[in-house]
């Protein structure tokens, strides 16, 4: 099969040959039809992070396929069905997190594209344990982001406890915020929507942004303070400065939800400020896979629109320089 390996970190990804693997016990071999590109993927790819992965490794943790064949303990009946291979791939199942139904922060758990290899490849194996069915009506092209990009802004905005009548601040109108305003939308709240790209900023508006604000011409913070302030902050954007800026967009009492990790770091909290204004400051990982169940179905229901561009695998380093560039209007996918 083929696959987008990393060898080195920031070298560009080789295109490789290599065998189709084997499912062990509890495992289903799945043929991939796409995955996406996350952001994560490139940080992963080149060791931006404190913790690396072993390398050579196989990117991709937005995976979406084909149940082909099944290890011992798996049902034969999950041949053919469709799956999608979301970043948490295994956990312990006997720590209080995984008792909790908090899989996610479980400090065993393995994670697709990062700790075993992902879906920048024709095939995969995965635990069927947790693999989640992908709904009849849900493209592969459009189910791929949600196995993240959606999954993660919907856990966002219920980390910010995003309420009817909330002003809700959306920086970063890309994979994760597109979809970050439909929800916050269904919640209740009203979007202000900030990027420094216009076409993002129009894009946000299609959408249903009530406000739309263009970083490049004037101050987000200092605009929505002057409208009373944010009630949430979604900080979704790559950029050390979008933190800033969704952090002085609060009013007191606000709730900033941090999500996406700059390479370059993420400037501290005023704790004076955090304490003297009520701030709350809220990290948020990606959502359990009874959030994506529940992404899925609002999408299957039609209740949001997913902006996904197909790529091919052997595009893969050029579509990595179009992510780190903002040339991606939300989401690059991988087809197959």
């Amino acid at each position: 099969m083929r696959a987008a390996v990393v060898t080195e970190f920031s070298a560009p990804l080789e295109l490789r040959e290599i065998p189709v693997p084997e499912p062990g016990a509890h495992q289903v071999l799945v043929r991939m039809e796409a995955c996406g590109i996350c952001r994560t993927d490139i940080h992963i790819a080149h060791g931006d992070w404190p913790i690396r992965p072993a390398l050579p490794l196989i990117p991709g943790h937005e995976g979406v396929g084909i149940v082909e064949r099944v290890g011992a303990g798996v049902a034969a009946s999950q041949v053919g069905h469709r799956v999608a291979l979301p970043w948490l791939c295994s956990a312990c199942g006997q720590c209080g997190f995984c008792l909790s139904g908090w899989k996610i922060l479980c400090e065993s758990q393995r994670n697709i594209g990062c700790t075993i290899d992902g879906g920048y490849a024709e095939y995969a194996v995965a635990d069927a344990r947790y693999a989640v069915p992908v709904p009849d009506g849900v493209p592969p092209l459009e189910a791929a982001p949600l196995t993240c990009a959606g999954v993660t802004s919907y856990k966002a905005v219920q980390a910010g406890r995003v309420g009817p009548g909330d002003c809700v601040a959306v920086f970063g109108v890309g994979g994760l915020g597109h979809l970050a305003i439909q929800y916050a939308r269904q919640a209740g709240g009203f979007v202000t929507a900030v990027d420094v790209e216009a076409e993002k900023l129009d894009f946000a508006r299609e959408l249903g942004a009530e406000q739309v604000i263009d970083a490049r011409t004037r101050d987000p913070a200092a605009v929505i303070r002057a409208q009373g302030g944010a009630d949430v902050a979604l900080a979704l954007a790559s950029t050390s400065s979008a933190y800033e800026h969704a952090l002085r967009s609060l009013r007191r009492g606000g709730r900033l939800v941090r999500v996406c990790l700059p390479a370059g770091g993420i400037p501290p909290a005023s704790t004076f400020d955090a304490v003297t204004r009520g701030i709350s400051v809220i990290g948020s990982v990606v959502g359990t896979h009874q959030d994506l169940a529940e992404v899925f179905a609002l999408h299957a229901a039609g209740r949001t629109a997913v902006t996904a561009e197909p790529r091919k695998l052997e595009e893969v380093n050029e579509a990595f320089a179009e992510v780190l560039a903002n040339r991606a209007r939300a989401r690059l996918v991988i087809e197959y």
